[in-house]
């Protein structure tokens, strides 16, 4: 898809909790939290109170009015995507809920963009979170547990990112990639990043063959959460296509924590993650100067706790959007 009329990113917003904070890009986050329920009764609704704080602070750093906004896209990993509905629901923003997994960002920003851009709004927002800890008690075990953690295991990041568009801004939106679903029978939760490098693989190749470019022709390209291992097999599923992208990848999953001196496995996951990654260090950096030209590849794996349960393999999506600094 192109985006004709140009839309860009008025404000964002990431925020994180302490792990987050304490990790390589805790200078980036616009706000944190040592204590990790957000002074809530529980790990769900600590979730739902990053939202609000994303969508509320991102308001502010814009000069902009809950009213102003047209519609909010948002989701999170959550069953009913219980986050956004709870954290967004006294703002009175006509809401549409998403569930992309850990691609929610990608996927709430492309709709974002494409509302803006074809006169059906003035201001869109797009916004997700996961939380640590009401992940681990959905999909997994519950902490009390004490179970260990394979190798190839991701934290999933206690974050929330939140990007307001419009038209206007340094940062604008050029092109956007609607992935398809990818499956390969990779059937271990505790290995995402396995799960989802096969749909990155094929949105980026598609992206490349689409628009006639290759990586050289990007500052950098982001994928969301792939980790270690997903990045790995990214790497080597698009060099089978003879697609270079060594020199040019980061991935948010890596970016967010420091694998040598956090527990973290094979890195960090949860749309939060590439949320709080994308609205805090890379929307800021393109506005600095420091990326002119970027691709942003947020990846999700659609199981959940049912499916998991059934013994039903792990499907995987990616998202592409095009994010290009206005000279």
């Amino acid at each position: 898809m192109v985006f004709e009329n140009a839309p860009g990113i008025l404000s964002h917003a990431a925020i994180a909790g302490k792990k987050e904070a304490d990790g390589p890009l805790g200078t980036d986050f616009d706000q944190t939290y040592d204590d990790t329920a957000l002074g809530t009764a529980s790990w769900e609704k600590a979730e739902a109170e990053l939202q609000k704080e994303a969508v509320g602070l991102a308001l502010d750093k814009g000069g902009l009015k809950a009213d102003s906004v047209d519609v909010i896209f948002a989701g999170d990993l959550l069953n009913q995507c219980i986050s956004s509905t709870f954290g967004l629901r006294d703002f009175g923003i006509p809401f549409l809920g998403q569930y992309g997994a850990c691609s929610t960002m990608a996927q709430t920003l492309l709709l974002a963009g494409l509302v803006v851009d074809c006169g059906a709004a003035q201001l869109a927002a797009a916004v997700t979170s996961s939380h640590f800890c009401s992940a681990e008690r959905q999909f997994r075990l519950p902490l009390e547990y004490g179970a260990q953690r394979t190798p190839t295991a991701q934290w999933t990041a206690t974050a929330s990112g939140c990007a307001i568009v419009g038209f206007g801004g340094k940062v604008k939106l050029q092109h956007a990639l609607v992935g398809k679903i990818s499956d390969l029978g990779i059937k271990d939760a505790a290995n995402m990043g396995a799960a989802m490098a096969p749909s990155a693989a094929e949105s980026l190749a598609a992206y490349f063959e689409d628009t006639g470019t290759r990586p050289v022709d990007f500052d950098a390209v982001f994928t969301g959460d792939l980790g270690s291992v997903g990045s790995e097999l990214l790497r080597k599923l698009l060099s089978e296509e003879n697609i270079d992208l060594e020199r040019k990848h980061k991935d948010c999953g890596l970016m967010i924590y420091d694998r040598t001196e956090q527990d973290v496995h094979a890195g960090g996951s949860g749309c939060g993650c590439s949320a709080s990654v994308l609205c805090g260090h890379i929307l800021k950096n393109m506005e600095s100067g420091n990326y002119k030209n970027i691709l942003f590849a947020a990846t999700g794996a659609l199981m959940s706790p049912t499916s998991q349960q059934q013994g039903e393999s792990i499907p995987g999506i990616a998202h592409v959007v095009h994010l290009v600094r206005e000279q």
